[in-house]
């Protein structure tokens, strides 16, 4: 009965973890999403003429840069808390199977980093 009871709060931890790493799944893309939403609607004014553009140094594509960078850093450091933990777990003696909210969370950063790249490389 004990080792049942361990092995279920093992899991539990183990979910709360997967649960953690999707929120910052979450923050992390509304955080690119928003950035590269920013910078197709500034573009899309200036293509239009409706806004011209100034030079800033930092203008709307500049922030919306800083949007999805701050995005990707995020993402980063939320998979390295995450296989942190999961080290832990597999240390204690537990069975970890694979991350679905890892994977999850290295094609939103795959999407993070076109997305900058996109913004980075068109003037």
């Amino acid at each position: 009965m004990a080792d049942q009871r361990t092995d279920l709060a093992f899991e539990r931890t183990l979910l709360a973890h997967e649960r953690t790493l999707m929120a910052w799944v979450r923050t992390a893309a509304s955080l690119i999403s928003f950035g590269f939403t920013i910078y197709k609607f500034f573009d899309y004014l200036a293509q239009s003429q409706k806004v011209t553009q100034a030079g800033e140094r930092f203008g709307p594509r500049e922030f919306a840069m800083a949007m999805i960078g701050i995005g990707l850093v995020t993402l980063v450091l939320a998979i390295a808390e995450h296989h942190h933990s999961r080290r832990v777990l597999r240390e204690a003696g537990g069975e970890v199977r694979r991350s679905l909210a890892e994977l999850m969370a290295l094609l939103v950063a795959g999407l993070g980093i076109l997305g900058l790249l996109l913004a980075w490389l068109r003037q």
